[in-house]
């Protein structure tokens, strides 16, 4: 067995608890992610054997854990089909599906936005991190639509000035529980790391060293459904969860977000809608000034299928009219 090896027993008060939580619980400097990983490589063994991350442990097993480190990351060329609303010499909009990371990370290094982007031999700016080339901006991974990149270090100054200068316009579609309180309203509510889960944000009132940080988002009603409504977000100022955080502080979490409180079904009258499997969460439209002409362009990406047809869904069991009309620029 390897020094750097770490090696448990389960006690009998284990019993029933998965495998990647009792090593979790019992190796705080492993990540529950990082676990998984280690167990679906074979470096973790229970009993001398392997196993899977959800096997119930009965107490009285030898669970042997070699934590052995993370290849490094880098960036590397995929040939991924990619949904370009936009490209010019200096920069390129994609239209990015649900379920695609923008760069490489933790546990994470292949089928990315940029991984595509080299695959289809991409010029991009080198002015940032070597694992996010072009990046000036992202989307969470279950949130489809429009993702500015920079094809070069002038564009990714640009951009990422008119960023921070909040100068970029970004419009969101968001499918949120419940029946919101007027037809349009903002929602300014910092934002930190929720302190007891970390891949969480929270607008929560927090400790100092939680570093919450101001926030802006403003709404108004598209459609609503009784048990749903969808909004237009306007987002002003660009903070990691934003969207979802904001709602889930009015206790109407977007649709599909369990992480954030929302129900894994949406229930209308006496119809369970299928689950979605994703936040209902669109980033559907960018408007910028070109950072080399300064004209000023938009750029609309049409909302996702898959969001297209649960809406549909929606309307048929709420006895709703068409989604056409009032979404009328998005599809």
């Amino acid at each position: 067995m390897s020094p750097d090896s770490i090696e448990l027993i389960a006690s009998p008060a284990d019993s029933g608890t998965r495998l990647d939580r009792f090593i979790t619980a019992h190796a705080a400097e492993l990540s529950r992610a990082r676990v998984q990983e280690l167990i679906d490589s074979g470096l973790v063994l229970v009993n001398g054997q392997p196993s899977k991350p959800s096997q119930k442990l009965r107490g009285g097993e030898r669970v042997t854990v070699q934590p052995e480190p993370r290849a490094p990351l880098k960036a590397e060329a995929e040939s991924i089909p990619l949904d370009v609303l936009y490209e010019d010499g200096d920069l390129i909009v994609i239209n990015k599906p649900a379920g695609m990371t923008v760069h490489a990370g933790a546990g994470n290094s292949g089928g990315t936005l940029v991984n595509a982007l080299l695959g289809r031999g991409q010029s991009l700016s080198q002015g940032g991190d070597a694992l996010r080339p072009g990046i000036v901006h992202r989307l969470d991974k279950d949130t489809s639509g429009a993702i500015v990149v920079a094809k070069n270090d002038f564009a990714h100054a640009k951009l990422s000035e008119a960023f921070q200068a909040r100068t970029m316009q970004k419009t969101y579609l968001a499918l949120v529980h419940g029946k919101l309180t007027g037809t349009k309203g903002r929602i300014e509510l910092a934002i930190s790391r929720d302190p007891n889960r970390r891949i969480k944000m929270t607008a929560r009132p927090a400790a100092k060293s939680a570093n919450p940080r101001a926030a802006r988002t403003d709404w108004s009603v598209l459609l609503e459904f009784g048990a749903a409504t969808l909004v237009q977000v306007q987002l002003h100022t660009g903070r990691t969860h934003q969207i979802r955080v904001h709602f889930s502080a009015l206790k109407h979490p977007v649709v599909g977000d369990t992480l954030y409180g929302a129900a894994a079904q949406l229930i209308v009258g006496k119809t369970k809608l299928p689950a979605l499997d994703r936040q209902f969460l669109h980033a559907a439209r960018l408007s910028f000034a070109h950072p080399r002409t300064e004209k000023q362009i938009t750029i609309t990406a049409p909302l996702a299928l898959d969001l297209k047809l649960y809406l549909e869904k929606l309307a048929a069991a709420s006895g709703s009219s068409k989604i056409d009309a009032p979404l009328a620029g998005f599809l």
